[in-house]
């Protein structure tokens, strides 16, 4: 790669070309088509199972077996996530309005999210993926991901984050709370829009009626366990899809120019595993595809896999897969290279590549 970097006199004009030869490729092969009936099944299967678990919550009762109802709710509601993903890249309809309420009533009104938060937030993901200082998905949080980000803390936080690998699942368990909280502060500002005081009347009436319905039909310890158990859930299995899709990929500079295909593929990393993969994580083991075409059906990722990869592989740009839990024990690791070894544990290649001396 680095002698393509290097002796190339315009790489960027070069590799722009390369998307455009492969998105050209893709749609004539028709692999952008909506799939309406794939999706209308999905929601209507979500909406059935709902159905079950509150059939199931109200026969139960005053028991302790409410928690499989917990855990069966947060299974379905990771699902409504994913749905609402995929609305919200207008995966789903042709017409934009229909994707975004689609999305809004899906986030909001089912699982208790503000959409329009999390919009702009993975959009800057997805313009930088990995890239220091613009994708916020990196930014300075519970979790470090640079060096510099262990050394600037203090007392426990640092203590967390020096073992911050080992920490990461139980952590995840605060995902489901944390995204919550942070679509709540977003929504309910002063200066919001007309669309986000709607979203946010759909959330705080979820979230609010959810709350009311468990204490009023449980005693407060077994409806304190119930949601307890079924937002750690939900944060460790929709925490659990997106962590390895980037985590442990090579870190980009701020300062760094790259081509869409590149920036795409080299930060991304596909999971293998099949149906069962594919269910737990909503499509995005498709990672690599999904960024290059973020529109395009979820169904479809796995029909344009061998495509990218084919394309990847002949013009000599890495493209990464491996299996679904070598994928955590990269995470981990990468995570445990920053906090108890405190050193850079990746470098960006094409870093590499440009400081390396170019060769005939």
């Amino acid at each position: 790669m680095s002698q393509t970097v290097i002796d190339d006199s315009r790489p960027q004009q070069r590799f722009t070309s390369l998307y455009t030869d492969l998105s050209h490729t893709v749609r004539d092969l028709g692999l952008l088509k909506r799939r309406y009936g794939y999706y209308w099944t999905r929601i209507g299967l979500v909406l059935l199972s709902l159905g079950g678990i509150v059939t199931g919550f109200i026969l139960l009762g005053n028991s302790w077996f409410q928690l499989l109802m917990a855990g069966a709710l947060a299974m379905v509601l990771t699902q409504v996530a994913f749905l609402s993903h995929d609305s919200a890249h207008r995966q789903i309809f042709d017409s934009a309005a229909w994707n975004d309420w689609t999305a809004r009533i899906l986030a909001g009104g089912l699982a208790g999210m503000s959409i329009d938060w999390w919009r702009g937030k993975h959009s800057k993901h997805h313009n930088a993926p990995n890239q220091l200082g613009k994708d916020p998905d990196i930014a300075i949080g519970v979790v470090a991901f640079t060096p510099d980000h262990v050394a600037s803390r203090t007392g426990l936080v640092k203590w967390l984050g020096d073992r911050q690998g080992w920490l990461f699942f139980p952590l995840l368990t605060l995902e489901g709370l944390s995204l919550h909280v942070a679509g709540l502060q977003h929504l309910i500002r002063r200066d919001a829009t007309k669309l986000q005081r709607i979203e946010a009347g759909l959330v705080v009436s979820r979230l609010a009626g959810y709350v009311t319905v468990l204490f009023l039909l449980l005693p407060p310890g077994k409806a304190a366990a119930f949601l307890g158990l079924q937002l750690a859930l939900f944060g460790v299995m929709l925490g659990a899809s997106f962590a390895p899709n980037h985590k442990g990929m090579p870190l980009v500079p701020a300062t760094m120019k790259l081509d869409f295909l590149r920036r795409q593929v080299l930060m991304s990393r596909n999971i293998r595993g099949g149906v069962v993969v594919d269910f737990l994580m909503g499509g995005l083991n498709y990672q690599i595809e999904h960024h290059l075409f973020p529109s395009m059906p979820r169904p479809t990722l796995r029909h344009v896999r061998p495509i990218v990869r084919e394309y990847c592989a002949k013009h000599k740009v890495k493209y990464t897969e491996v299996g679904f839990f070598e994928s955590y024990g990269i995470v981990i690791d990468y995570l445990n290279n920053v906090g108890l070894r405190a050193r850079d544990p990746f470098q960006c290649p094409l870093s590499a590549a440009m400081r390396a001396p170019a060769t005939s």
